[in-house]
């Protein structure tokens, strides 16, 4: 069977530069593609943050001019590997869109994405590849399948492209001038011509609508975002893709996020060696300043603070459970007051870390009894599959991704989105880790058993692009 050609576009790549789990999932995904014999390349824009000398980035091509609207701009290319790999990633450099130490700049990011996309297609000449399929991800990539369609460029006529929506809620919204950074303009496709009728282009919608076939990050969440409750306003667009729609359910690194090997704890330990777990929760409540305790459980949270995550569902009913709480992360200054009120008010129950620290995350995945995360919508979640990783029972909103990875073998639910409903089950959860020792033990050895790599989800991938490109 031919080999296949995937050229993976994104506004971000671990380790090169990352804001969120999009950045993880692209540096993630692509050495599990390379194993199943897919020709893979990545290409994303070259930051003013991503350390060149760090990452061994050599320019291959300088001065191409890409014709921007009334404007010829110059890029130049780089090329680096993805670390421990022989996966080729290039770099678009145009310092005038990117050369800032941020990802994302304040304002209307759309313009730099457009030209991005834009940018890539001119640069497969340059860079010598032609693929088969173009691999977007999210609202920054969304117009990648417009530009392809109105080309008169010989050498994209056959590019076939999968659209994958990480977060159904972002979705790029812009004036219509920008389009003519991408050589379009508003009569270019109907789709346009009608997304333009109340005076702006949503990005995901043309993403949505182009793309040869769309895909969200699991299966659930494709169902969820064909409905009102979860559909982001653009539930009647995503439904007109219904047929060329499917979830894939994002992996985790296996061999990072691993309790034999994790340099990051206190103790490693295995699925056999559960009984050293505790050490880590003891030098973990040391550190935080919680009563040092062996037969209290650890509650744990590592997460953005947003209105996504639940993050108001905590309240201060919660120090009625017999339980201690850490809470690790960053965000909306509302929930971040929110989180250290309860830590100053129950110092002995309570600890807020506002920051984003690796090591301490790896502490709290591998020193807690449970892990918390009480989504309004979670797309995929990785907080969940890691805690199952270290032992660390999930208690989660039964939403997205969240449904599609904890069963009642592995953690425990709640359906609604009420803080109720959310003591309840964590409640539920802690009834079992006091009274009933061999399931709970069951259920870490379970979570710890699981297969959450990506080698599975690399799989699935290969079955869409083989679809794609041989039906």
């Amino acid at each position: 069977m031919k080999k296949l050609k995937v050229l993976m576009a994104s506004a971000e790549i671990a380790p090169f530069a990352k804001v969120g789990g999009l950045g993880d999932v692209v540096g993630s995904l692509p050495p599990a593609l390379f194993d199943l014999g897919v020709d893979i390349r990545l290409v994303m824009p070259l930051y003013g943050s991503v350390d060149r000398k760090k990452y061994g980035l050599k320019k291959i091509y300088s001065d191409l001019e890409v014709p921007s609207g009334r404007l010829f701009i110059k890029i130049n290319i780089w090329e680096a590997v993805l670390s421990g790999t022989k996966i080729p990633v290039y770099f678009i450099d145009a310092p005038e869109y990117f050369d800032f130490d941020e990802v994302y700049t304040h304002g209307d990011n759309s313009e730099r994405y457009l030209f991005f996309s834009y940018a890539l297609l001119h640069a497969l000449p340059a860079i010598d590849f032609a693929p088969d399929i173009i691999h977007c991800h999210d609202s920054h990539t969304a117009l990648i399948p417009d530009i392809l369609k109105v080309s008169n460029f010989e050498y994209l006529k056959n590019i076939k492209t999968l659209f994958t929506i990480h977060n159904f809620h972002y979705q790029g919204k812009a004036k219509l001038p920008v389009l003519s950074t991408g050589n379009l303009h508003i009569n270019s496709l109907k789709t346009l011509t009608k997304d333009a009728a109340d005076g702006d282009i949503n990005f995901m919608v043309q993403g949505v609508l182009n793309a040869n076939f769309v895909n969200t990050v699991s299966s659930t969440y494709a169902k969820e975002i064909t409905t009102s409750a979860y559909g982001a306003r653009l539930d009647n667009v995503i439904r007109q893709r219904k047929e060329d729609l499917s979830g894939v359910l994002n992996g985790i690194d296996a061999d990072f996020f691993n309790p034999e090997n994790d340099k990051y704890i206190f103790k490693n330990y295995s699925e056999k060696t559960l009984e050293n777990k505790i050490d880590n929760k003891l030098v973990l409540q040391k550190r935080l300043g919680l009563p040092v305790d062996k037969n209290i459980a650890l509650v744990g949270l590592v997460s953005r603070l947003a209105w996504q995550k639940g993050i108001d569902l905590i309240t201060k009913d919660f120090s009625k459970l017999k339980c201690q709480f850490v809470f690790l992360g960053t965000g909306h200054f509302e929930y971040e007051k929110h989180l250290l009120k309860l830590s100053h008010k129950f110092p002995e129950q309570f600890s807020a870390q506002i920051k984003f620290e690796l090591k301490l995350a790896q502490e709290i995945y591998a020193g807690s009894d449970i892990f918390i995360m009480p989504s309004r919508y979670e797309p995929c979640g990785l907080g969940q599959m890691i805690a199952m990783r270290y032992g660390t029972i999930p208690v989660v909103r039964a939403t997205g991704g969240l449904v599609d990875t904890v069963n009642p073998r592995l953690g425990f639910s709640f359906k609604n989105v009420d803080s109720g409903e959310f003591y309840g089950a964590l409640e539920k959860a802690l009834d079992v880790y006091y009274e009933n020792k061999s399931l709970w033990r069951a259920m870490q050895k379970n979570g710890m058993k699981s297969d959450f790599s990506w080698k599975r989800s690399a799989g699935d991938y290969l079955k869409l692009y083989r679809k794609l490109v041989f039906k």
